[in-house]
């Protein structure tokens, strides 16, 4: 009884804290309404070549706005989703062309393998409107990271043009 009291009493000062310190705005990501219609496009489009993914969508801040995965998807291509989608956020490019310039730029490389998080296999793609990136798309666990790529561009673009 004594620890319930002792927890109203703090109450006030909480929200008081509160008040003084708002959190931050959110970051700027798509709507849930469209994250949600760009990964269950990407979805369909590789169930379509009979492969199980998953598709996550996050936004400027990284923070994860939708994550869908087939019937039968694998963890390891949940996590590859994410992080394809935050590998191609913190670089500021599509993973494949990461993967692809990492291959002569020893720096990028060993950026990327410093980093167990990082993605930079096919997949990942930048979600941005007139010029300033507002998130990310990416997609793991088929059988070929162009497959993923493919699919996260099917996704992207059956929102681009609504994307504010």
């Amino acid at each position: 009884m004594k620890t319930l009291m002792l927890i109203a009493a703090a109450m006030p000062a909480f929200a008081q804290a509160q008040a003084n310190n708002p959190p931050p705005a959110p970051a700027r990501g798509p709507a849930l309404e469209l994250a949600l219609e760009a990964a269950r496009t990407a979805i369909e489009t590789c169930t379509a070549r009979l492969q199980k993914v998953s598709v996550s969508v996050v936004d400027s801040a990284g923070v994860l706005k939708a994550l869908l995965a087939t019937d039968g998807a694998h963890a390891r291509g949940v996590a590859s989703s994410t992080s394809k989608a935050l590998t191609s956020l913190a670089f500021g490019s599509a993973t494949s062309q990461l993967g692809e310039q990492a291959k002569g730029d020893k720096a990028l490389a060993d950026k990327l393998a410093a980093n167990p998080s990082y993605n930079a296999r096919g997949g990942g793609l930048l979600i941005s409107v007139a010029g300033t990136v507002i998130g990310a798309i990416g997609v793991g666990g088929a059988r070929g990271s162009d497959v993923d790529e493919a699919c996260a561009q099917a996704g992207l673009a059956k929102v681009q043009d609504r994307l504010q």
